[in-house]
């Protein structure tokens, strides 16, 4: 996504709800040290703290870990639906955020039996996936990713293998080949919609994701396969084809982008730091320590947009109107100093927020199923090539500029070359 704002005017916006002091989510100084910028918001505002997003639109980010569960946990005071919002009659048509706040009848806007209904048909067909041969076919998928660079004794892991590796997973669950032109091009504007670079339009990108997988639908339709979109179109609520298309993109752009990012945050962590340097050559418990520890400090969805109050109501001691937006603070939430006091969180816990939490979490299975991807691609980097090391020294590592994800523009490392 595109800090468009970050060069305009520090004015609130028409019927801002913030006051004086809102912060602008974005700037150099936020994307290579967000957490810095968490501690001065809640020095400054508290667990709530007014924002600017992109072009100047007001909103709230939710910091406090119980503040982010309580909203949450309470879908009849913070609602999904976006419709609510009384921001819309300053939303330009080429909004980069119009990809995630503008309705549109998938799983992630539904309210109530609806969406259980939607979530539902998820959960079932996510749980047809058999784990054991997903980690197989993972397995299978990271040593040609490896094979293709394990001669030259480099590689920039980033685009060469943690991108490229779940989203061949998460295309071939969902019953697409998980190589070919369409393919690519449909991972391009997936990145494109959550992390769009300066230039790109996600909102152009955001549409050709969504006549790829009406495509899919209508040829799964036609020829139902042992897959995710197919157990959809097959379950019993009878979703549409149109419903489905919906829900299809929340979970291929959730299972990507995503998990693409936990792998290479983790890869980073186990190649910088100390703790974990002496057991990174195929040190199982220490990556999945590692995974969980990235989850809690670097977790890649940051934030999250967005509830929208349903009335008037009080939240961390601020008064939220009716049709606020407020933004989920995943990241702050985990590093909330109420539950960390020392400012370490433990590995050994799985308490974060990085699935969401209450009905609009990340629906069962779909966490397991990113952890076993996750997983596997880096165990089997690492036993593939277990002196692997950073090609550059790790402040010369450089962030993505997203308030959204958390990811690196590149992870290039050297290792022994291997020759077949």
């Amino acid at each position: 996504m595109t800090d468009t704002g970050s060069r305009l005017p520090h004015a609130p916006g028409p019927g801002c709800p913030a006051h004086a002091g809102a912060v602008r989510l974005g700037g150099l100084e936020y994307q290579q040290t967000p957490a810095q910028l968490y501690r001065t918001l809640r020095q400054e505002h508290g667990a709530v703290a007014p924002v600017l997003l992109d072009g100047d639109i007001p909103a709230w980010l939710v910091l406090g870990y119980a503040e982010v569960a309580y909203v949450t946990g309470h879908d009849e005071l913070f609602a999904r639906d976006s419709r609510r919002w009384n921001q819309w009659e300053n939303i330009p048509a080429d909004w980069p955020l119009l990809p995630f706040v503008g309705y549109q009848p998938s799983v992630l806007f539904t309210e109530g039996e609806e969406h259980r209904r939607r979530a539902g048909v998820i959960t079932e067909a996510l749980e047809g996936v058999d784990q054991f041969q997903l980690s197989r076919d993972c397995r299978q998928l990271a040593d040609r990713l490896i094979a293709s660079f394990a001669g030259s004794g480099r590689a920039e892991l980033m685009s060469m293998y943690a991108h490229a590796l779940p989203m061949r997973a998460a295309v071939q669950m969902c019953g697409m080949p998980h190589t070919g032109e369409a393919t690519a091009q449909l991972v391009e504007d997936l990145r494109i919609s959550l992390d769009a670079a300066e230039g790109d339009d996600p909102v152009a990108a955001y549409t050709r994701v969504g006549e790829r997988i009406r495509q899919l639908v209508e040829e799964k339709r036609e020829r139902p396969g042992p897959d995710v979109t197919s157990r959809m179109l097959l379950h019993p609520a009878g979703l549409t084809d149109e419903e489905v298309v919906q829900d299809l993109i929340s979970v291929i752009a959730a299972a990507q982008q995503p998990t693409a990012n936990w792998i290479c945050n983790t890869l980073r962590l186990l190649l910088t730091d100390e703790r974990f340097a002496v057991s990174v050559s195929g040190g199982r418990l220490s990556v999945g320590e590692a995974l969980n520890e990235v989850l809690w400090l670097d977790t890649p969805t940051q934030n999250f947009i967005g509830r929208w109050a349903v009335r008037d109501t009080q939240l961390g001691g601020r008064l939220i109107r009716a049709g606020d937006c407020l933004v989920l603070g995943l990241a702050a939430a985990n590093t909330d100093p109420q539950i960390w006091p020392d400012s370490f969180a433990g590995a050994e816990s799985s308490a974060h927020l990085s699935f969401s939490s209450g009905e609009h979490r990340c629906p069962y299975p779909a966490p397991l199923l990113a952890d076993v991807i996750a997983r596997t691609a880096v165990e089997t980097l690492l036993e593939r090539l277990p002196d692997l090391v950073l090609a550059v020294e790790p402040e010369q590592l450089t962030w993505r500029p997203s308030v959204w994800m958390r990811g690196l523009h590149s992870l290039p490392v050297e290792f022994t070359p291997v020759v077949r």
